[in-house]
């Protein structure tokens, strides 16, 4: 098949904004179910392997506690439990407003945030320091800091 220059690619901000709207209807929906049938979001999910085995968190240890908690508009408790959760919910709510902006406006208000390695290196540093924080608490001062 030969390719022309007139086909469009498109651009990964445009797959983030599909997959987004993906993930907020899923999400949409979801709370619906769970409105309907009363039935908790987390009961069916299963303990840490590694907390239960070991004792120690995993990198993603809090984090559904966290998403509760921004759900329930706490943001302190949010990023207590897992600061990679405010930190991802934020950029994802101002990317699809900004991207909805600029694709309403037909590209004239050129505010849609654009993919930057650095994003996802914050990410990595985030998930990593609460890794170490939280078990560095937990293993020399005996403090649980996602019990609190």
């Amino acid at each position: 098949m030969n390719h022309t220059s007139s086909e469009k690619k498109i651009s990964i901000e445009d797959t983030f904004y599909i997959v987004g709207l993906g993930c907020f209807a899923a999400a949409f929906a979801l709370f619906f179910v769970v409105r309907i049938s009363g039935v908790s979001p987390t009961a069916w999910l299963r303990p840490c392997i590694l907390h239960t085995l070991t004792g120690l968190y995993c990198p993603g240890c809090g984090g559904t506690r966290a998403c509760i908690s921004f759900l329930s508009g706490d943001l302190y408790a949010s990023f207590r439990y897992h600061p990679f959760v405010p930190y991802a919910a934020i950029c994802c709510i101002w990317f699809m407003i900004s991207q909805t902006i600029e694709k309403i406006s037909r590209h004239r208000i050129r505010i849609g945030m654009k993919y930057r390695d650095i994003y996802l290196w914050i990410s990595v540093v985030l998930l990593v320091v609460h890794f170490v924080v939280v078990n560095a608490a937990l293993i020399i001062w005996k403090v649980d800091l996602l019990n609190f």
